[in-house]
C-alpha cells in the first residue's frame, strides 16, 4: 500500500485497526511511534546496484489504554512527516514486535488495515539459473511413467 492510499483509507474510517496475519488484532490502544523513510541502497547475487525507498511506520504497545489513536490524528502524523522528511508516495512497511521486530507489507480488507507477511526473493534469478516459473506437469501425463523403479521419476 502507498501512502497516498493508507491517507484516503484513513479519511473514511471512525477508528483505526491493524490485523496480524493470524488473525489477530493488534490491541485498539497501539501508538504510531515513528513514521520514517528508509533508503536502501544495495546490490543483488546478480552484481546489480538497486535502490528502494519505504516509508515505515512502527506500532507499539503501551500500558495506556486510555488513549487511542484515531485516524485523523494519523491523517496529521502523516502531513508532518511527508512535509518534514520530503516522503515520496511509496510503499509502507509497517514494525511490529512479536518475539522480535517483525516487518510486515500492508493493505486494507475496507474495515481493517491488514499486517501481510513479507518474503526474501532472489532478484537476480537468470543468473542464479533459477527458473521464473515452476514448469506445469500434468499428472496423467505421469502415470506412464515408470515408478519406484531406478529409472522412475517418484522415487
Amino acid at each position: 500500500m502507498k501512502l497516498s492510499e493508507i491517507k484516503k483509507h484513513l479519511g473514511q474510517l471512525e477508528t483505526i485497526s491493524f490485523k496480524l496475519p493470524n488473525g489477530s488484532l493488534v490491541p485498539s490502544h497501539f501508538h504510531v511511534t515513528e513514521i520514517g523513510k528508509i533508503n536502501k541502497h544495495f546490490i543483488d547475487c546478480g552484481g546489480t546496484v538497486r535502490e528502494e525507498e519505504v516509508i515505515n511506520f512502527q506500532l507499539w504497545n503501551a500500558n495506556d489504554y486510555n488513549h487511542r489513536l484515531h485516524p485523523e490524528k494519523l491523517v496529521h502524523i502523516i502531513n508532518l512527516s511527508e512535509k518534514t522528511l520530503g516522503l515520496n508516495d511509496s510503499d509502507i512497511e509497517v514494525e511490529y514486535q512479536g518475539e522480535t521486530i517483525q516487518k510486515f507489507a500492508l493493505e486494507f480488507d475496507g474495515i481493517n488495515f491488514l499486517l501481510t507477511s513479507k518474503h526474501t526473493d532472489c532478484l537476480a534469478k537468470d543468473n542464479c539459473g533459477i527458473p521464473k516459473s515452476k514448469p506445469k506437469v500434468r499428472l496423467s501425463e505421469l502415470q506412464n511413467e515408470p515408478c519406484c523403479s531406478p529409472d522412475g521419476n517418484c522415487c
